[in-house]
């Protein structure tokens, strides 16, 4: 896989690209501030690019208003933010203008490497991947979630919103995964997603879901 690093802390960076060269990964530009992002992309046009949201110059928003350029300039390009903030205006946008391709996780949260390189892989095929918090605060802005879903399928999708499969649904929810189906099934008949294939539905769902 070819990898963009977007991070301003020296120390971070060089430690991802360490990492990601270990599990074998081409990182083809690792960059501090969110101009050269965008220009490494436009260079080397790599898998996935994984970017801090709060970098130089403004140190405020500049790396997640740097992924909606990419997304929007080269949508095959996979985007995973990897940061301490949820931004939500910028957050939502990049979400939400996607059927997916597109991670979100916090970095005090990735409690273990392999979580991270799992998110990795899952935004680089095609999916998505979102931390929870993420998730529970990007919810929190609006006063009208998905009413047509019963609790147990929002809880479901919210889980489906942080890339878990049928299994690991059933696990922590402690359902059969004849349930965990069931649900799924439910909630794509009331987002009206019947017609699309599997992996684009869940994506779809959770991207409804967060617009909601």
């Amino acid at each position: 896989m070819r990898v963009i690093l977007a991070e301003d802390s020296t120390l971070l960076r060089e430690g991802l690209i360490r990492l990601l060269a270990e599990e074998g990964h081409d990182v083809v530009a690792a960059v501090g501030t969110a101009p050269e992002l965008v220009e490494a992309t436009a260079r080397h046009r790599p898998d996935v690019v994984v970017t801090d949201v709060r970098m130089p110059p403004s140190h405020k928003d500049d790396g997640l208003r740097a992924a909606l350029e990419i997304r929007a300039r080269w949508p095959d390009v996979s985007v995973l933010v990897l940061s301490q903030y949820v931004e939500n205006r910028y957050a939502t946008e990049l979400i939400t203008g996607t059927g997916g391709n597109v991670g979100y996780l916090l970095k005090d949260r990735v409690a273990q490497v392999d979580e991270f390189l799992e998110a990795l892989e899952r935004v680089a095929s095609g999916g998505a991947a979102f931390d929870p918090e993420v998730v529970r605060r990007l919810l929190t802005r609006t006063s009208h979630p998905l009413d047509a879903l019963t609790k147990r399928e929002k809880d479901v999708l919210g889980l489906m919103a942080q890339g878990l499969t049928n299994a690991r649904l059933s696990e922590t929810l402690h359902i059969s995964l004849s349930s965990t189906e069931k649900h799924i099934n439910s909630i794509f008949d009331k987002l009206g997603l019947n017609g699309e294939a599997g992996m684009s539905r869940r994506v779809l769902a959770v991207v409804r879901y967060l617009s909601s």
